[in-house]
């Protein structure tokens, strides 16, 4: 009976959240993109700016797994609208502090720090809560569609941004936030959310026999396990090359910052309509199949960047686009097979478990992106990263626990 009504209702379950959802990573993003250039315009350091992209990444890091086993722990819904709580009142902070003082760069760290980490318990919740709404045939649809609203955020953002900033201020900007963090409570309370099960019994027990318990679950599902894995290959190979897109742009093709824009601007819409398709299609049968011809096709047009001759900008923003438009294809279905194939009441562990080699993996590339990059060239490093990816992808082939991995 209950199944029978999710299916009936789930498009308006899930669209309410997502509307409320859009708004508020459009608005976060824009906060975000506003504390950049606050610290840019205070600092003038590149190592100001790169601590605090580390800051960012940190705590869904380190904190992620554990993080996990609270959100499998807690009530999810609660758990989505106290951390949407937790990064608004943190920028409300930051506001009454400018009113009073001009902004110390250890308190615009320290904000940062405190939205990270609620972010790192908003995503596994919201990854989650999402099989518990949407029908299992839908999932990868619905995860085409949340790949698009992130994408739109990434082109609204900056442009936002940077209008809000320069007319209004940074309490602007944060004002803006908490209104989308507002909207996004709000659609989250409005939707009733089944149960989660047997999630209270885990409150009983120790905390580091809960996580070993969310992991073993992810070893039985062979497929899974080895896509985790490849994955976070994957991801140390390819993250650092959306850094790289800058440099590429104005260092090898000679441009300025306005071809920088061009090329964040091409992948960020390559990523709205590989994730409309998605949404629209819902991807091969079996998804496996999905999942490796976006490694290749990443891998394939980082090469081809990398091989391009100066002159062929074009080219490269072609290229920046078929990069995007491939990325839904990975990611997208990746968080629907989880959905999908492993119970509700270890969702968040394994959300949290992603989400922290996700984060690990990222740093860890940048820095050797960043030697390799200034010394053999950074057009050599994007040759070499796409080949490494597509050799990911050729393992991933290989192994018929992923090409099985739907049957």
């Amino acid at each position: 009976m209950n199944n029978n009504i999710r299916k009936l209702n789930w498009k308006r379950s899930f669209f309410t959240i997502w509307s409320g959802q859009a708004v508020s990573l459009i608005t976060s993003s824009v906060l975000q993109m506003a504390l950049v250039w606050h610290l840019t315009n205070a600092t003038g350091s590149a190592m100001v700016l790169s601590i605090a992209t580390m800051v960012g990444f940190l705590p869904q890091a380190i904190l992620g797994t554990m993080i996990g086993v609270f959100v499998d722990r807690w009530n999810r819904k609660l758990v989505m609208i106290g951390a949407d709580i937790m990064i608004a009142a943190a920028g409300m902070i930051l506001a009454l502090l400018s009113l009073n003082m001009q902004l110390p760069v250890w308190a615009v760290m320290t904000v940062l720090f405190i939205r990270s980490i609620g972010t790192a318990f908003h995503t596994p919740a919201l990854s989650a809560a999402t099989p518990a709404l949407v029908p299992d045939e839908n999932l990868t649809k619905c995860a085409g569609y949340s790949q698009s609203i992130q994408s739109i955020s990434f082109i609204l953002s900056p442009a936002l941004a940077a209008l809000i900033y320069a007319h209004w201020g940074l309490n602007a900007a944060i004002a803006l936030d908490v209104l989308g963090a507002i909207i996004a409570c709000i659609t989250v309370a409005v939707v009733s959310f089944p149960s989660q099960g047997s999630q209270t019994i885990s409150d009983k027990r120790h905390f580091i026999t809960d996580f070993k318990e969310g992991y073993h679950v992810m070893q039985k599902h062979k497929g899974l396990f080895a896509l985790l894995w490849i994955g976070t290959l994957y991801a140390f190979a390819y993250m650092p090359i959306n850094a790289l897109f800058p440099l590429m742009a104005i260092q090898y093709f000679g441009g300025t910052t306005t071809h920088a824009s061009i090329i964040e601007t091409t992948f960020a819409v390559g990523i709205m309509l590989g994730g409309i398709l998605l949404g629209v299609w819902g991807g091969f049968r079996n998804r496996a199949v999905s999942i490796i011809s976006s490694i290749f096709m990443m891998g394939a047009s980082i090469t081809i960047s990398g091989l391009l001759p100066q002159s062929s900008f074009v080219i490269f923003a072609l290229c920046s686009l078929l990069m995007g438009f491939s990325a839904p294809f990975y990611a997208g279905v990746q968080t629907a097979l989880i959905q999908s194939k492993i119970s509700s009441e270890f969702l968040g562990r394994i959300f949290g478990l992603l989400g922290s080699l996700n984060s690990f993996a990222m740093p860890l590339g940048l820095i050797l992106s960043g030697v390799f990059a200034d010394k053999i060239g950074i057009q050599n490093w994007f040759t070499i990263t796409g080949i490494l990816i597509c050799l990911v992808g050729v393992l991933a082939m290989t192994m018929s626990s992923i090409r099985k991995i739907d049957q």
